[in-house]
């Protein structure tokens, strides 16, 4: 059984954990408590979910994590479009974290349906 730190799906979301923290700091301090804290909170779920899931005995019990991730994962694309359309993010920070996300996307819907197919 592979460790946790081996899933490409569990590494990525930190990697966008560490970038989500990058963007924090550069978001005027009035506005972290409000818009930036949310933005953190969801990119941390997804990794989060994730470990959680995978330290859940039964299937269906570690799915519902997996579904709660990918659902924090969308909550942090929108989070992510609002920053971009307040001027918090310049335009190329914007796409490339954009891209990340979509990224970590395709790989856990992967990681999902591979799941679900082995079941």
């Amino acid at each position: 059984m592979k460790k946790l730190g081996d899933l490409q799906v569990y590494q990525i979301s930190l990697q966008l954990s560490d970038r989500a923290w990058k963007v924090y700091r550069q978001i005027p301090r009035q506005f972290q408590f409000d818009i930036g804290s949310q933005f953190i909170r969801a990119v941390d779920s997804i990794g989060a979910n994730i470990a959680e899931g995978y330290g859940r005995y039964h299937y269906r019990d570690s799915m519902k994590f997996y579904y709660n991730a990918r659902g924090s994962l969308w909550e942090s694309k929108h989070w992510l479009l609002l920053l971009y359309k307040r001027g918090f993010l310049e335009e190329g920070e914007f796409s490339e974290f954009l891209i990340s996300i979509e990224l970590l996307g395709k790989k856990l819907n992967n990681f999902i349906g591979r799941l679900k197919d082995a079941e």
